[in-house]
């Protein structure tokens, strides 16, 4: 009689011992997570570090040191960020087209030089001397560029006499220079004489072109003595720009050179030795050609 009374003095579903009711029905008293706190003092605590769960409720799981417990959340995080990494990794890598691949168009030779300044109003830039090979522009050289005092102006509307440099591409007609031809030179070269000129006088049947000696017609005030210009020409290429059917007014005497003093009146100039090598790079049979633009705009290289 004291047992029964004992048993239903108990409340509705209360386990008894041994009474078997857990393997029963397959179910367990919930158990709080295993937490074991890291001691303040530990030296591999980190900062704001206050506990570390390990395993599931209910298991019971044996006390790990906090240094393992740290060790542990570390591994975890770092295979979190393993899957970013190694997509990272995966990425194909891009590289950026050669300039002349994005240009409309390179002359249709397997050379190429370019003159870029950053914003038409620039008076400096960079030039650099491509190849064609298998099918891939590289590139062959680079050096600092100048260009006109006023900067850079398209071709087709510039004026003579504004100190501007004219955009566009355009062929090389032949090298010339004060100097002898660099070695290895193959190009056609022109050596500056005593009575080398070039005729930029607008009323002269020779406007835009090189005379030995000046004609009559063309008067030295509207002219460049060639051998007067010891420095710059020491060695050029003549830039065809209003070279084949002169515009008279458009311009005269453009010129790639070496570099004077400061920006020019309108050619494109760089240093001595990169015009040593400009010239023992270029071959005719490669037909170079020459494009001049700014990095962006209206005038952009890229456009012609």
């Amino acid at each position: 009689m004291l047992r029964r009374r004992q048993l239903t003095g108990r409340p509705s579903g209360a386990l008894v011992p041994g009474s078997g009711f857990a393997e029963r029905t397959g179910t367990r008293p919930a158990t709080p997570p295993t937490t074991y706190a890291i001691a303040p003092g530990d030296p591999k605590r980190p900062p704001g570090a206050a506990a570390c769960t390990v395993g599931p409720p209910g298991l019971p799981v044996p006390p790990l040191a906090p240094s393992v417990c740290i060790m542990r959340s570390r591994v975890v995080a770092a295979l979190l960020l393993c899957p970013s990494l190694l997509l990272l990794g995966a990425a194909p890598h891009r590289t950026a087209e050669p300039l002349p691949a994005r240009m409309a168009d390179t002359g249709g030779g397997t050379q190429l030089i370019t003159a870029v300044a950053p914003e038409a109003g620039a008076a400096s830039g960079t030039l650099e001397w491509w190849d064609l090979r298998d099918g891939r522009w590289v590139r062959a050289g680079s050096a600092p560029a100048r260009f006109g005092v006023n900067g850079l102006v398209e071709g087709a509307v510039r004026r003579q006499g504004t100190n501007t440099t004219p955009t566009g591409l355009y062929r090389l007609p032949f090298a010339f220079g004060v100097r002898p031809a660099p070695r290895g030179t193959t190009y056609a070269y022109r050596p500056v004489r005593q009575n080398s000129w070039w005729c930029q006088d607008v009323s002269s049947a020779a406007y835009n072109r090189w005379t030995e000696p000046r004609p009559a017609d063309c008067r030295a005030a509207e002219s460049e003595h060639l051998v007067t210009y010891r420095t710059q020409y020491a060695h050029a290429l003549v830039i065809g720009f209003n070279y084949d059917k002169p515009v008279r007014g458009r311009g005269a005497g453009i010129f790639l050179h070496v570099d004077g003093r400061g920006a020019t009146a309108g050619c494109v100039s760089a240093p001595a030795r990169a015009l040593g090598r400009i010239l023992a790079w270029a071959r005719p049979e490669e037909r170079p050609h020459i494009a001049i633009g700014t990095s962006a705009g209206p005038t952009a290289i890229t456009r012609y």
